[in-house]
Protein backbone atom coordinates (compact mmCIF):
# COMPACT_ATOMS: atom_id res chain seq x y z
CA UNK A 1 0.00 0.00 0.00
CA UNK A 2 1.71 3.39 -0.73
CA UNK A 3 1.88 6.18 1.25
CA UNK A 4 -1.29 8.05 0.29
CA UNK A 5 -3.45 4.92 0.06
CA UNK A 6 -1.93 4.34 3.62
CA UNK A 7 -2.97 7.81 5.10
CA UNK A 8 -6.63 7.82 3.14
CA UNK A 9 -7.36 3.97 4.79
CA UNK A 10 -6.48 5.76 8.53
CA UNK A 11 -8.38 8.75 7.87
CA UNK A 12 -11.07 6.86 7.08
CA UNK A 13 -11.29 4.83 10.01
CA UNK A 14 -11.00 7.77 12.30
CA UNK A 15 -13.93 9.37 10.75
CA UNK A 16 -16.02 6.20 10.72
CA UNK A 17 -15.25 5.84 14.74
CA UNK A 18 -16.41 9.58 15.34
CA UNK A 19 -19.72 8.78 13.33
CA UNK A 20 -20.17 5.78 16.25
CA UNK A 21 -19.05 8.19 19.01
CA UNK A 22 -21.18 10.72 17.85
CA UNK A 23 -23.94 9.15 19.32
CA UNK A 24 -22.26 8.67 22.80
CA UNK A 25 -24.18 12.03 23.58
CA UNK A 26 -27.50 10.38 22.93
CA UNK A 27 -27.05 7.40 24.93
CA UNK A 28 -25.65 9.14 28.09
CA UNK A 29 -28.79 11.30 27.85
CA UNK A 30 -31.26 8.44 27.06
CA UNK A 31 -30.45 6.58 30.14
CA UNK A 32 -31.66 7.53 33.89
CA UNK A 33 -27.89 6.24 35.28
CA UNK A 34 -26.05 8.80 37.17
CA UNK A 35 -23.54 10.63 35.30
CA UNK A 36 -20.61 8.53 36.25
CA UNK A 37 -22.08 5.45 36.96
CA UNK A 38 -23.03 5.62 33.36
CA UNK A 39 -19.62 6.09 31.75
CA UNK A 40 -18.51 3.21 34.42
CA UNK A 41 -21.12 0.93 33.06
CA UNK A 42 -20.40 1.77 28.85
CA UNK A 43 -16.25 1.23 29.59
CA UNK A 44 -16.75 -1.97 31.58
CA UNK A 45 -19.27 -3.25 28.94
CA UNK A 46 -17.14 -2.50 26.28
CA UNK A 47 -13.85 -3.86 28.24
CA UNK A 48 -15.02 -7.17 28.96
CA UNK A 49 -16.57 -7.53 25.07
CA UNK A 50 -13.04 -5.86 24.04
CA UNK A 51 -11.34 -8.40 26.01
CA UNK A 52 -12.77 -11.25 24.93
CA UNK A 53 -11.95 -10.01 20.98
CA UNK A 54 -8.23 -9.79 21.93
CA UNK A 55 -8.43 -13.28 23.51
CA UNK A 56 -9.41 -14.89 20.46
CA UNK A 57 -6.14 -13.27 18.37
CA UNK A 58 -3.34 -15.35 17.03
CA UNK A 59 -0.27 -15.61 19.62
CA UNK A 60 -1.49 -12.01 21.67
CA UNK A 61 1.15 -10.30 23.05
CA UNK A 62 1.20 -9.49 27.40
CA UNK A 63 1.02 -5.23 27.33
CA UNK A 64 4.78 -5.60 29.90
CA UNK A 65 5.29 -2.91 32.14
CA UNK A 66 5.32 -0.32 29.94
CA UNK A 67 2.35 -1.00 28.01
CA UNK A 68 0.36 -1.07 31.22
CA UNK A 69 1.66 1.81 32.65
CA UNK A 70 0.79 3.96 29.63
CA UNK A 71 -2.68 2.33 29.72
CA UNK A 72 -2.99 2.87 32.72
CA UNK A 73 -2.32 6.61 31.84
CA UNK A 74 -4.61 6.38 29.23
CA UNK A 75 -7.43 5.19 31.64
CA UNK A 76 -7.40 7.62 33.86
CA UNK A 77 -7.66 10.55 32.00
CA UNK A 78 -10.35 9.33 29.51
CA UNK A 79 -12.38 8.24 33.02
CA UNK A 80 -11.46 11.96 34.21
CA UNK A 81 -13.04 13.12 31.00
CA UNK A 82 -15.88 10.95 30.50
CA UNK A 83 -16.83 11.58 34.13
CA UNK A 84 -16.69 15.35 33.96
CA UNK A 85 -18.78 15.12 30.79
CA UNK A 86 -21.10 13.09 31.67
CA UNK A 87 -21.99 15.53 34.12
CA UNK A 88 -21.40 18.66 31.88
CA UNK A 89 -24.65 16.89 29.43
CA UNK A 90 -26.84 17.29 32.29
CA UNK A 91 -26.22 20.79 32.88
CA UNK A 92 -26.00 21.99 28.86
CA UNK A 93 -27.52 19.26 26.73
CA UNK A 94 -25.17 16.37 25.17
CA UNK A 95 -24.87 18.57 21.89
CA UNK A 96 -23.05 21.58 23.50
CA UNK A 97 -20.95 19.58 26.15
CA UNK A 98 -20.04 17.40 22.67
CA UNK A 99 -18.95 20.31 20.91
CA UNK A 100 -17.56 22.08 23.66
CA UNK A 101 -15.23 18.42 24.51
CA UNK A 102 -14.04 19.01 21.10
CA UNK A 103 -12.04 22.18 22.42
CA UNK A 104 -8.90 19.54 22.59
CA UNK A 105 -8.60 20.51 18.80
CA UNK A 106 -6.78 23.72 19.61
CA UNK A 107 -5.07 21.58 22.62
CA UNK A 108 -4.04 18.78 20.20
CA UNK A 109 -2.26 21.22 17.98
CA UNK A 110 -0.30 22.62 20.28
CA UNK A 111 0.62 18.69 21.45
CA UNK A 112 1.80 18.04 17.65
CA UNK A 113 3.67 21.53 17.41
CA UNK A 114 5.69 21.52 20.62
CA UNK A 115 6.04 18.00 21.86
CA UNK A 116 6.20 15.77 18.06
CA UNK A 117 7.78 18.91 15.76
CA UNK A 118 5.14 19.21 13.77
CA UNK A 119 5.08 21.98 11.61
CA UNK A 120 1.28 23.78 10.86
CA UNK A 121 1.32 25.45 7.82
CA UNK A 122 -1.25 28.85 6.75
CA UNK A 123 -4.24 26.28 5.55
CA UNK A 124 -3.95 24.37 8.83
CA UNK A 125 -3.80 27.09 11.01
CA UNK A 126 -7.33 28.87 9.04
CA UNK A 127 -9.13 25.61 9.52
CA UNK A 128 -8.38 25.53 13.26
CA UNK A 129 -9.47 29.12 13.44
CA UNK A 130 -12.44 28.75 11.26
CA UNK A 131 -13.31 25.80 13.89
CA UNK A 132 -13.34 27.99 16.68
CA UNK A 133 -15.03 30.61 14.99
CA UNK A 134 -17.72 28.04 14.61
CA UNK A 135 -17.65 26.77 18.06
CA UNK A 136 -17.96 30.27 19.26
CA UNK A 137 -21.40 30.69 17.28
CA UNK A 138 -22.40 27.39 18.43
CA UNK A 139 -22.03 28.05 21.92
CA UNK A 140 -23.30 31.76 22.27
CA UNK A 141 -22.48 35.03 22.71
CA UNK A 142 -24.20 36.04 26.02
CA UNK A 143 -21.93 34.47 28.36
CA UNK A 144 -23.45 37.71 31.13
CA UNK A 145 -26.93 36.05 31.03
CA UNK A 146 -26.26 32.73 31.64
CA UNK A 147 -27.01 30.60 34.70
CA UNK A 148 -25.03 29.16 37.03
CA UNK A 149 -25.98 26.30 36.45
CA UNK A 150 -24.63 26.72 32.66
CA UNK A 151 -21.75 28.26 32.99
CA UNK A 152 -20.59 25.32 35.34
CA UNK A 153 -21.34 22.86 32.53
CA UNK A 154 -19.24 25.20 30.20
CA UNK A 155 -16.24 24.89 32.05
CA UNK A 156 -16.64 21.06 33.13
CA UNK A 157 -16.65 20.75 29.37
CA UNK A 158 -13.80 22.28 28.95
CA UNK A 159 -11.77 20.43 31.52
CA UNK A 160 -13.02 17.51 30.29
CA UNK A 161 -11.61 18.62 27.10
CA UNK A 162 -8.02 19.14 28.50
CA UNK A 163 -8.23 15.81 29.78
CA UNK A 164 -9.30 14.18 26.37
CA UNK A 165 -6.50 15.48 24.76
CA UNK A 166 -3.95 13.85 27.42
CA UNK A 167 -5.75 10.71 26.85
CA UNK A 168 -5.47 10.85 22.96
CA UNK A 169 -1.88 11.60 23.39
CA UNK A 170 -1.22 8.90 25.83
CA UNK A 171 -3.54 6.59 23.36
CA UNK A 172 -1.22 7.22 20.58
CA UNK A 173 1.71 6.48 22.46
CA UNK A 174 0.43 2.94 23.19
CA UNK A 175 -0.73 1.87 20.19
CA UNK A 176 1.96 3.61 17.98
CA UNK A 177 4.83 1.67 16.43
CA UNK A 178 7.12 1.23 19.72
CA UNK A 179 4.35 -0.91 21.28
CA UNK A 180 3.92 -4.53 20.51
CA UNK A 181 -0.29 -4.93 21.64
CA UNK A 182 -2.17 -4.79 18.96
CA UNK A 183 -4.82 -1.89 18.87
CA UNK A 184 -7.53 -4.33 19.97
CA UNK A 185 -5.72 -5.15 22.81
CA UNK A 186 -4.96 -2.11 23.90
CA UNK A 187 -8.23 -0.37 23.82
CA UNK A 188 -9.55 -3.78 25.49
CA UNK A 189 -6.80 -2.85 28.47
CA UNK A 190 -7.48 0.87 28.38
CA UNK A 191 -11.53 0.60 29.07
CA UNK A 192 -10.57 -1.94 32.07
CA UNK A 193 -8.37 0.61 33.43
CA UNK A 194 -10.79 3.72 32.36
CA UNK A 195 -13.57 1.40 34.34
CA UNK A 196 -11.70 0.88 37.35
CA UNK A 197 -10.91 4.46 37.84
CA UNK A 198 -14.63 5.55 37.06
CA UNK A 199 -16.30 2.91 39.55
CA UNK A 200 -13.85 4.55 42.44
CA UNK A 201 -14.96 8.32 41.24
CA UNK A 202 -18.72 6.76 41.30
CA UNK A 203 -18.03 4.68 44.75
CA UNK A 204 -15.49 8.27 46.21
CA UNK A 205 -18.84 10.24 45.28
CA UNK A 206 -21.66 8.65 46.61
CA UNK A 207 -23.16 7.83 43.54
CA UNK A 208 -25.43 4.89 43.11
CA UNK A 209 -24.87 2.15 40.53
CA UNK A 210 -28.46 1.05 39.97
CA UNK A 211 -29.67 1.06 36.67
CA UNK A 212 -33.28 2.24 37.20
CA UNK A 213 -35.19 1.08 34.33
CA UNK A 214 -35.40 -1.88 31.94
CA UNK A 215 -35.08 0.47 28.89
CA UNK A 216 -31.49 1.80 30.44
CA UNK A 217 -29.95 -1.51 30.15
CA UNK A 218 -30.21 -1.48 26.29
CA UNK A 219 -29.25 2.25 26.09
CA UNK A 220 -25.76 1.68 28.18
CA UNK A 221 -25.04 -1.55 26.30
CA UNK A 222 -25.49 0.20 22.94
CA UNK A 223 -23.05 2.82 24.24
CA UNK A 224 -20.57 0.20 26.08
CA UNK A 225 -20.74 -2.41 22.64
CA UNK A 226 -21.36 0.08 19.56
CA UNK A 227 -20.27 3.45 20.54
CA UNK A 228 -17.70 2.99 22.72
CA UNK A 229 -15.89 -0.47 21.08
CA UNK A 230 -16.43 0.05 17.53
CA UNK A 231 -15.92 3.68 17.22
CA UNK A 232 -12.21 3.54 19.35
CA UNK A 233 -11.80 0.31 17.46
CA UNK A 234 -11.71 2.29 14.58
CA UNK A 235 -10.00 5.23 15.77
CA UNK A 236 -7.16 3.54 17.59
CA UNK A 237 -6.32 1.64 14.24
CA UNK A 238 -6.40 5.08 12.30
CA UNK A 239 -4.86 7.32 15.18
CA UNK A 240 -0.61 6.11 14.90
CA UNK A 241 -0.60 6.46 11.19
CA UNK A 242 -1.40 10.39 10.85
CA UNK A 243 -0.57 13.14 12.43
CA UNK A 244 -1.26 14.96 16.32
CA UNK A 245 -2.16 18.08 14.83
CA UNK A 246 -4.61 16.55 12.37
CA UNK A 247 -6.45 14.10 14.64
CA UNK A 248 -8.29 16.79 16.51
CA UNK A 249 -9.29 18.06 13.42
CA UNK A 250 -10.59 14.86 12.22
CA UNK A 251 -12.50 14.39 15.32
CA UNK A 252 -14.30 17.40 14.79
CA UNK A 253 -16.79 15.30 12.96
CA UNK A 254 -17.90 13.63 16.61
CA UNK A 255 -19.17 17.39 17.78
CA UNK A 256 -20.66 18.27 14.83
CA UNK A 257 -23.20 15.25 14.26
CA UNK A 258 -23.71 15.19 18.16
CA UNK A 259 -25.31 18.52 17.73
CA UNK A 260 -27.38 17.38 14.79
CA UNK A 261 -28.56 14.45 17.22
CA UNK A 262 -29.05 16.81 19.62
CA UNK A 263 -31.65 18.77 17.46
CA UNK A 264 -33.18 15.59 15.41
CA UNK A 265 -33.62 13.44 19.07
CA UNK A 266 -34.18 15.91 21.22
CA UNK A 267 -35.67 18.94 19.76
CA UNK A 268 -32.82 21.09 20.61
CA UNK A 269 -34.10 24.95 19.35
CA UNK A 270 -30.82 26.39 17.18
CA UNK A 271 -30.23 29.76 15.97
CA UNK A 272 -28.78 30.89 12.41
CA UNK A 273 -25.51 31.38 14.04
CA UNK A 274 -25.48 28.04 15.53
CA UNK A 275 -26.41 26.05 12.14
CA UNK A 276 -23.76 28.53 10.23
CA UNK A 277 -20.91 27.56 13.34
CA UNK A 278 -21.89 23.71 12.61
CA UNK A 279 -21.08 24.07 9.16
CA UNK A 280 -18.15 26.28 9.57
CA UNK A 281 -16.57 23.24 11.95
CA UNK A 282 -17.13 20.73 9.33
CA UNK A 283 -15.47 22.93 6.72
CA UNK A 284 -12.99 23.10 8.80
CA UNK A 285 -12.54 19.46 9.33
CA UNK A 286 -12.08 19.28 4.93
CA UNK A 287 -9.49 22.09 5.29
CA UNK A 288 -7.38 20.21 8.00
CA UNK A 289 -7.69 16.45 5.92
CA UNK A 290 -5.87 18.54 2.90
CA UNK A 291 -3.67 19.86 4.88
CA UNK A 292 -2.71 16.26 6.50
CA UNK A 293 -2.70 14.44 2.93
CA UNK A 294 -0.55 17.20 1.27
CA UNK A 295 1.93 17.39 3.60
CA UNK A 296 5.17 15.81 3.22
Amino acid sequence: MSPANGMDSALIKVLAGAVFISFSSVMAKLTHTEPVAAAFYRVLFAGVALTALALQQKNPVPPGKKGICLAALAGFFWALDLGVWHWSILFIGPGLATLLLNFQVFIMAGFGFFLFKEKLNGIYLGAVFLALAGLYLIVGQNWGQLTTEYRTGVFLALLAALAYSFYLISLRHLVGAAQRLSPLSAMALVSLFCALFLGLGSWGTGETFAIPRAIDWLWLLIYGLVCHSLGWWFISNGLPHIKASLIGLVLLMQPALAFVWDVVFFARPFSPSEATGAGLALVSIYLGINFGKNKT
